[in-house]
């Protein structure tokens, strides 16, 4: 009897128990292992080996633009005000480019460069290579059959001759791509910028009459100069993040900040060139981080497809697209709230300038938890490993709320501080004083929402990137408004804390509810 009742009750047992497991495992990926979030293991050493290097490199060149912040400050508020101005536009119009580019870059040279590894590996053991698409993957289903027929070739051994060359050297079509395109976009954001610098100042809330324009103009149009630089480096440095090897960029990105931050002082107070000479150093600075790139990609990659045929602009065009959409959005966000401190004036501006820059700088920190969580999961999607896929999923955002907490509480104590190095303007300090607590609290959101797109290009995941954002950024946009409109410089901060959560908010959702390249978690947990 004992049995039949078992038998009975059996069925709808397991049936609720699984709906129970089906409807809270998504969620276990966020605390899975946490009491291992910093123990070495083969996944932590990795991630530590790509994060690391990634970070300082990422870190750099804000810490580059804070340095020519903190020289300009000695100049004057209306030269800080208005560099401060210049450095937004560029950097915002840079990273409509620049995202979609290093992102779609990460992921597809990350997936070919696994996938060579895996047809080398059966080659050597005798058996017939079968790309890893072949199953039911996220890289399936970006692409096309062509594009299929590419990636084969792509990850084909190509060996140069060893009289002229001691290295390996892979033929990945998305390097030559990447370079392509990445050159093609730094002459045009040059062009435009040059031809419209005053416009799109005056559109950024600088009056053509205003003291600042002059000084704004002159930093924009020369550092304008370095766009082609800019963009192919950060070309370059996907490459490498999709090889997993974040040290050379670090080794470049080094060399060149170390230059700009030696001609400063040099360019600025000894030829008394002004914020003209840290424009001027900055450019510098760029074209040799590209040249040491370019000479180290040379060795380890063939760079100039066979033919033209072999360069896969459809597939870079078809996702990069729906990353130019995600970062207009961005970009909108920011520069809107910039173009309204800069509306309440000089002071507002550069306190808003010194609070932004130091917010992002520290807050890139977590990009580089990113890049090893983009570059893990596109290599385990690719060969379809979706058990490494959720470790390192768990382990990388827990390291970054870790890392979050860790800059709340460096911020706090130490901006105010710090804060002295870059104006000793009573006013501006003040306004410093009163944005402190938004530029540390909001650390741990900034570093979780960063992680989560780190693992969202990882998956492949670019449209779900690109609509959540449209979404977050319209409803970001709207306090912004409202928020500085009523309460100034405090309004603006209140509506980027608000931007920043709901980033955050959209990541955690994706894969809290495990829908689209997550849906595996509900049956791997």
């Amino acid at each position: 009897m004992a049995s039949l009742e078992c038998s009975l009750i059996e069925p709808t047992s397991i049936t609720v128990l699984m709906s129970e497991e089906q409807s809270i495992s998504p969620l276990r990926v966020f605390f899975k292992d946490a009491r291992s979030v910093f123990k070495l293991d083969e996944l932590g050493k990795e991630i530590a080996e790509i994060a690391i290097p990634a970070a300082l490199a990422l870190a750099a060149d804000p810490v580059a633009s804070l340095i020519d912040t903190a020289f300009i400050g000695h100049i004057g508020p209306v030269e800080l005000a208005a560099v401060g101005v210049a450095i937004a536009v560029f950097n915002q119009v840079s990273r409509i480019a620049i995202f979609p580019l290093v992102s779609v870059t990460t992921s597809f040279v990350a997936e070919e460069d696994a996938t060579y590894k895996v047809i080398s590996d059966d080659r050597e053991n005798g058996e017939e290579a079968e790309p890893p698409w072949t199953s039911d993957s996220e890289m399936k289903e970006l692409l096309t059959s062509k594009d299929q027929e590419k990636a084969v070739y792509s990850v084909e051994s190509f060996e140069t001759d060893a009289s002229t060359s001691k290295h390996q050297r892979k033929h990945i079509p998305s390097v030559s791509t990447a370079l392509v395109v990445g050159g093609v976009l730094g002459l045009l954001q040059a062009l435009l910028l040059v031809l419209c610098a005053k416009p799109v100042l005056s559109y950024m809330g600088v009056p053509y009459d205003d003291p600042m324009m002059s000084p704004a103009s002159q930093y924009l149009t020369l550092r304008s100069l370095g766009a082609p630089a800019v963009l192919l480096s950060l070309a370059m440095q996907g490459v490498f993040r999709g090889l997993k090897d974040t040290k050379t960029p670090l080794y470049a990105t080094v060399a060149g900040d170390a230059t700009n931050i030696i001609l400063d002082p040099i360019f600025i107070f000894v030829f008394h060139l002004g914020v003209s000479g840290a424009a001027i150093a900055h450019v510098i600075s760029q074209y040799l981080i590209s040249l040491i790139l370019l000479w180290r990609l040379l060795r380890h990659v063939v760079v100039l497809p066979p033919n033209l045929k072999d360069l896969q602009f459809g597939r870079f065009l078809k996702n990069g697209f729906l990353l130019l959409a995600r970062v207009i959005a961005v970009t909108f966000c920011v520069t809107l709230a910039a173009s309204m401190a800069a509306r309440k004036g000089s002071v507002t501006m550069a306190a808003f300038q010194i609070c932004l820059q130091v917010w992002l700088a520290t807050s890139l920190l977590a990009d580089g938890l990113a890049v090893a969580g983009q570059a893990i999961l596109a290599s385990s999607f690719a060969r379809n490993d979706h058990l490494k896929a959720r470790n390192a999923a768990s382990r990388v955002l827990q390291l970054g709320l870790v890392l979050g907490l860790g800059l709340c509480l460096f911020l706090g104590i130490g901006f105010k501080f710090a804060s002295r190095l870059f104006t000793r303007d009573a006013n501006v300090l003040h306004l410093i004083y009163i944005g402190i607590p938004f530029v540390a609290l909001t650390q741990p959101l900034n570093s979780l929402a960063f992680v989560f797109d780190g693992i969202n290009y990882g998956a492949s995941d670019f449209a779900y990137s690109a609509y959540s954002m449209i979404i977050v950024a319209v409803i970001s946009i709207s306090c912004v408004l409202i928020l500085s409109h009523s309460y100034g410089f405090v309004g603006i901060w209140v509506a980027l804390t608000i931007y920043m959560a709901l980033r955050m908010f959209a990541g955690f959702w994706r894969m809290g509810t495990a829908t689209g390249p997550w849906s595996f978690l509900r049956s791997s947990l």
